[in-house]
């Protein structure tokens, strides 16, 4: 992509997280400040005063108790990073090769839904601002907006489909082919939601945007779907979002199924929602191009394993075959080196560029993720390491 103002630092420059403090000092002497608060608890307050209860609760409730949110976060507490003194850290290299691309630094935004109850621009926000950085973006199946335009709100950046697999395998195979046609360059296929988690919030309020009509863009807007209808979408909602209803959850499908998506892509695929080591080999041995450790964010089984936790034992398993990617629970720059240590090669941010969209949309994105990417570069240097390469779990004592 051409520079631009927001762009990521050259990673060969002295310090990229030192070049964003000196950025926000700056701002500071002319009496400006980010769109957004920089420390993660204010932030996490702030979107509390911009958005509904509902739309709240949904982007930050959790499971049941939400004990597996919580302990998504503790688990980074369990262990301590041990820095290195006197080794040369001049010249850092963030970059890393996932799935054949280079990227400059291994993050990746994650895909979260039905955006448009936290902002207006919805998905199209998020995309520019991770396409403006040279960050994949993972679009979710249920996004506020379809597949093809945010797309082309991305140009040619990298971005990658997430697909929730559901009964209708035509619609699936033209999820697939219209990601494909529109540049995606890989496929997430999140395994642990074939049916929504006992979400306490929600339940509460009662609130669920699907049954609104949020979050259905892909399936308003698919030929397939829209043939299984009498009428459009536009013209009868409530039987589109009644057909949704009826073809979203599939809890038959087994590891034998990957076989049949294999042959619907070419694109990688990437089996998000791996928390056994067994599952771990599974995945091997059915083909995956690479996966990720995650718990869905706690959002799906209450009292789970935090996913940091889950992040050893499958690299174990895995034994280097294959890319492991990790998220739940990061928020700080000191998280994605514990998780690259312990056998990551990338992270996804989820709730945390979330919050910068509820706050200050497409900038606040853009700002969320640049002090995340500053502050992983300044603790990484701090630590003693020049590159992702140097981590493992020799850097680490257990706290």
């Amino acid at each position: 992509m051409p520079d631009s103002p927001h762009s990521i630092p050259d990673a060969s420059a002295t310090s990229p997280g030192m070049q964003r403090q000196l950025e926000i000092y700056q701002l500071g002497l002319s009496g400006k400040k980010l769109s957004v608060p920089i420390p993660v608890s204010q932030l996490e307050k702030k979107v509390a005063e911009a958005l509904t209860p509902q739309a709240y609760d949904y982007i930050t409730g959790s499971a049941s108790g939400e004990r597996t949110a919580r302990a998504n976060l503790e688990a980074f507490d369990h262990w301590r990073i041990v820095p290195r003194m006197l080794r040369d850290v001049s010249q850092r290299d963030l970059s890393v090769e996932l799935l054949g691309t280079k990227l400059p630094v291994p993050v990746l935004l994650g895909p979260i839904g039905v955006q448009s109850i936290i902002h207006q621009e919805a998905e199209v926000a998020v995309a520019r601002a991770a396409g403006s950085l040279g960050i994949p973006f993972v679009l979710s199946t249920v996004s506020s907006r379809p597949i093809e335009e945010v797309a082309q709100s991305m140009g040619s950046a990298q971005r990658w489909f997430q697909l929730y697999w559901g009964k209708d395998h035509e619609l699936t195979a033209s999820f697939l082919k219209r990601a494909e046609k529109s540049g995606y360059g890989a496929l997430v296929v999140t395994l642990d939601t074939s049916m929504l988690g006992w979400r306490e919030r929600d339940l509460q309020h009662p609130y669920l945007p699907f049954l609104l009509g949020d979050g259905l863009a892909n399936y308003f807007t698919d030929p397939v779907f829209c043939s299984r209808l009498q009428n459009s979408p536009q013209a009868d909602p409530a039987a589109a979002i009644r057909l949704w209803a009826s073809l979203y959850s599939n809890t038959a499908l087994t590891w034998k199924d990957l076989a049949w998506l294999r042959r619907q892509t070419r694109l990688p695929i990437v089996l998000k929602g791996i928390l056994h080591p067994e599952d771990a080999r599974l995945a091997l041995d059915h083909g995956a191009d690479a996966i990720i450790v995650s718990n869905h964010g706690g959002r799906q089984v209450d009292g789970a394993v935090a996913a940091l936790d889950a992040l050893p034992p499958v690299a174990d398993a895995i034994q280097g075959k294959i890319p492991i990617l990790f998220d739940s629970g990061i928020r700080h720059g000191a998280d994605a080196i514990k998780s690259l240590a312990l056998g990551a090669e990338a992270v996804l941010l989820g709730r945390l560029y979330l919050w910068g969209l509820a706050v200050a949309g497409e900038q606040g994105v853009r700002d969320v993720v640049q002090n995340f990417l500053a502050d992983f570069d300044i603790t990484m240097g701090l630590s003693g390491f020049r590159s992702g390469k140097e981590l493992n779990a020799s850097i680490l004592a257990k706290a």
